[in-house]
Parts: structure tokens; C-alpha cells; sequence
């Protein structure tokens, strides 16, 4: 295993995951049930699944498209998506 690459993984992940609409709903499914580990389990199992899809999607597109179109792309839609939630509030 390439630890570099574990870290760095890691470490992007974690921050781009900190405060975000995740956590936030796991924090809020917690406050309502009061059921942390059913919380932390459904929350944990979703991200393992969603990294998974991203995983496997990614091995597969940059095999077929170069590198900078995904990047333009992702940049893209994240503007996109941006916009729309400043938009529809």
C-alpha cells in the first residue's frame, strides 16, 4: 500500500467531508433518535458504498477520458450545483 497516497486520500476526504450535508444529516438523525451507533453505522455504510461508486467510476473514466476534461467537468458542475443552492436556497 502507498502510504503517501493513503493520507493524502485521507486527509481530502476528511476535509471535504467536514461540515458538509453528511454530517450534518448524521448529526441530525442522531439529535432525533438519540441512536448513535444505528447513526454511525447507516452513515458510515452509505460512504463506504458512495466511495465505492466513485472508486469504480473513476478507474473507468480516466481510462477513456483525459484527465483535464474530468477536472473541467467536476469544476463545472460544482458551480452548477453552487448556483442552484444559492438560487433555490
Amino acid at each position: 500500500m502507498n502510504r503517501s497516497l493513503f493520507w493524502t486520500t485521507f486527509a481530502t476526504v476528511f476535509l471535504a467531508e467536514v461540515g458538509d450535508k453528511t454530517q450534518l444529516a448524521a448529526m441530525t438523525a442522531t439529535v432525533r433518535s438519540g441512536q448513535i451507533w444505528t447513526v454511525f453505522l447507516a452513515a458510515s455504510a452509505a460512504l463506504v458504498c458512495a466511495t465505492a461508486i466513485g472508486v469504480a467510476v473513476g478507474g473507468v473514466l480516466f481510462k477513456y477520458i483525459p484527465e483535464a476534461a474530468i477536472k473541467w467537468v467536476a469544476g463545472v458542475a460544482f458551480i452548477a450545483v453552487g448556483l442552484w443552492v444559492l438560487i433555490k436556497g
